[in-house]
């Protein structure tokens, strides 16, 4: 006697097939006609072709990343991306769009150099050498494009040769008289070191010496091993390690020294940041062109 279901212990157990989207596709596209010849423009990959091969069926894990925007991510100022102008050097193809980047400049618009107030960022943040130290090229794509040196409309009262300091802008401005004035951007005092007034540019060194103030010292013990004796006191020697940079220019008040002083930096991704112990900071080749073009005895107005 064959018991109820015996038939069925002999029959091997029932196997499912996995779950093919491509085969499922290609069924129903059977069904329609022409849908094969239209599947948006493209033929049917053959069935057991490599899957890595069509982006579109690719695994997670094996899709193309999505394109690396500069300005779509929120940490884009600490980081390194693509040139936000568009292009390297004036030889390529695409020098000449706008400064994102994203679309060609129409024939009516200024070109780069004249959309940025007149200056061509990859021209004035090059190498510079013949100095004393080489400075090396600044990588102006990792800070934000408006503390990028350009000529701007100014509607201050200030004369011309006169330097406004805009601590809360993060601004620099250099008054050209005429209603325009070169505007830099610039790192500034921190929380607790800020300060506002006017001074007097006293005197302006190229790579000079620096003499942190014994406070300064005493916050940070550590500073004490990168200095030595100097003929002003303790101090360190101008060069490319050196805080001041490549050019200082010294603020007075009421004929004494304020400490206070524009200078150059060896953190030029720090501007446009509230970083400093007081003192104004600049992006070395900005901080040329400033020592460059203002006077001893020019007036610095720092706003409140």
């Amino acid at each position: 006697m064959v018991r109820r279901g015996a038939r069925f212990a002999t029959q091997p157990p029932m196997t499912v097939q996995p779950f093919d989207r491509r085969r499922l596709l290609a069924g129903f596209l059977a069904l329609v006609p022409g849908a094969a010849s239209a599947q948006w423009g493209r033929p049917i990959q053959p069935l057991d072709g490599p899957e890595e091969e069509d982006p579109f069926w690719a695994p997670r894990s094996r899709r193309p990343a999505p394109r690396d925007d500069l300005y779509d991510r929120p940490d884009a100022r600490r980081r390194v991306g693509r040139d936000p102008y568009g292009a390297e050097t004036p030889d390529d193809p695409a020098y000449g769009q706008d400064p994102y980047g994203r679309r060609p400049l129409a024939p009516s618009q200024p070109s780069l150099a004249e959309a940025e107030g007149g200056f061509d960022p990859r021209r004035i943040y090059a190498r510079v050498d013949g100095d004393p130290f080489p400075i090396p090229a600044f990588d102006y794509r990792r800070v934000p494009a408006q503390y990028l040196r350009r000529e701007v409309a100014y509607a201050g009262r200030e004369p011309a040769g006169t330097v406004v300091v805009d601590p809360r802008g993060r601004f620099l401005y250099f008054v050209e008289g005429g209603g325009r004035a070169i505007r830099y951007g610039v790192g500034v005092g921190r929380q607790g070191f800020a300060w506002s007034g006017t001074a007097t540019i006293n005197s302006k060194q190229a790579w000079p010496d620096w003499y942190p103030p014994k406070e300064m010292i005493a916050r940070d013990p550590k500073l004490a091993r990168s200095l030595s004796t100097l003929q002003s006191g303790v101090g360190m020697h101008g060069g490319p390690r050196n805080p001041l940079g490549a050019r200082a220019m010294y603020l007075w008040q009421n004929g004494k020294d304020t400490l206070y002083r524009i200078h150059g930096t060896v953190e030029p991704w720090t501007i446009g940041t509230s970083v400093s112990s007081g003192c104004i900071r600049m992006v070395n080749q900005d901080a040329m062109d400033l020592y460059g073009r203002v006077g001893i005895g020019a007036s610095v107005v720092v706003l409140g």
